[in-house]
């Protein structure tokens, strides 16, 4: 699908990583720039690619501008949310059509909160168990945040947990971010398989096209 979506012209990766999709991408012929919050991030990344393979700036994703224009902007597995507050989820559509050139695509993927699980009273729901691992989010819905609880163990009793703070955006609220910056929804469907996307999808890949040169004004 990113493939598809970059056309003939070049990609930016917000919140790049390890460079789990970049890399992948790059190797299909798709030339792959990022902007990268996290340091130890892009130095796991260059032991995979050099800097003229895949060039990333070190910044916020909200702000940070990286040299060029790009056809394909995309940011996965919910990075969007770790934007703790409207404004900065709002200022980053702004910076993704600033990259864009005209026509180009900003590509999303995101989950849905599962607060239809919350009985009244309760405000932790479960996401996930395996052997040696628990997951389970916490909710603010007051403040629409939740905090992801990931819980590692072994048979010993010893346990890690390592927390992640998210701000959770209903699919209407994210088509309005769009609008703003300048986007109109071109597709959403409920996975990178293109399911069809229905109210009983827990996570959606949502493509906007740039309506207007908001990178221009």
């Amino acid at each position: 699908l990113l493939h598809a979506d970059a056309g003939d012209g070049p990609a930016l990766e917000f919140a790049i990583g390890t460079g789990r999709v970049a890399i992948p991408l790059s190797e299909r012929g798709v030339p792959v720039a990022g902007i990268e919050l996290c340091p130890p991030m892009v130095e796991r990344l260059r032991t995979k690619v050099d800097e003229a393979t895949i060039p990333v700036i070190v910044g916020d994703m909200a702000t940070t501008v990286a040299p060029g224009e790009f056809t394909l902007v995309y940011l996965v597995f919910n990075g969007i949310s770790n934007l703790l507050t409207q404004p900065e989820q709002v200022q980053c559509f702004h910076n993704a059509a600033r990259h864009l050139r005209p026509g180009g695509r900003f590509v999303i993927e995101l989950f849905i909160p599962a607060l239809r699980q919350l009985p009244p009273g309760q405000d932790a729901t479960v996401f996930h168990v395996e052997p040696g691992y628990i997951g389970l989010d916490t909710y603010d819905v007051l403040n629409q945040q939740l905090v992801s609880h990931h819980v590692r163990h072994d048979d010993g009793g010893q346990a890690r947990v390592w927390r992640s703070p998210h701000r959770y955006i209903w699919p209407a609220e994210l088509d309005l971010m769009a609008q703003l910056a300048g986007f109109e929804l071109e597709s959403r469907h409920a996975d990178w398989s293109n399911g069809e996307f229905t109210s009983e999808s827990n996570q959606h890949v949502s493509v906007y096209g740039l309506s207007f040169l908001e990178n221009h004004l």
